[in-house]
């Protein structure tokens, strides 16, 4: 089994990154020989979509259309096809996705959709390229405003489970909001961090 782990927040060794590593240690205790691989988007050269098109309008059979930007996204979209898991984290930026993980969703969005999918009277929607179907966890961090109070920061869950669904075939099949980590540290949501990873490949 194949999991990637991506981290969209620019703080190393904080909430977000901790609680990946602890869904990855939940994974690793129920399948110790998978296949992990951890990337920090900060830390890659990562450029935003050009809105060229050129990837949406592909006429490619195979399951990634080409980008027409040369960075280290060509090795990433490679660890993507061959990914079976994925984890996200991502710490809340007003109440969205961060800017280096909204990058990310944009440069896989239709290198791995293709515009054939129709809705009513609407065309042209995207639809993954590949057959390969994924599981995924969604991990989102709020330093001040706590779980009860999620549906009014939180757009970055659903977001990223709308993109990896349409685009890498990806169901999302467990998530953790763990909120007010300012007040409460990241030690409070270790357990269901773990028990996510756990969740996630079960």
């Amino acid at each position: 089994m194949n999991v990637l782990a991506i981290v969209g927040s620019p703080r190393k060794g904080k909430a977000t990154d901790i609680l990946v590593d602890k869904a990855i240690e939940g994974i690793r205790s129920l399948d110790p020989d998978c296949d992990i691989k951890k990337i920090h988007i900060t830390d890659h050269n990562i450029q935003y979509c050009r809105n060229c098109l050129i990837c949406r309008d592909s006429k490619t059979d195979g399951p990634l259309a080409k980008c027409s930007i040369r960075d280290d996204m060509d090795v990433i979209q490679d660890y993507v096809l061959h990914s079976d898991v994925l984890i996200f984290g991502t710490p809340v930026h007003s109440g969205h996705v961060t800017a280096p993980m909204a990058t990310f969703l944009e440069r896989i969005s239709w290198t791995h959709a293709k515009p054939t999918g129709h809705f009513m009277t609407i065309k042209g929607l995207p639809v993954p390229r590949s057959d390969k179907r994924r599981k995924a966890c969604i991990i989102v961090v709020s330093g001040v405003v706590p779980p009860l109070f999620k549906r009014f920061c939180n757009d970055a869950t659903p977001f990223i489970k709308d993109v990896i669904s349409w685009s890498i075939n990806a169901k999302t099949v467990v998530t953790l909001y763990a909120g007010n980590i300012e007040q409460r540290g990241v030690g409070y949501y270790f357990d269901q961090a773990f028990t996510l990873g756990k969740n996630l490949i079960s």
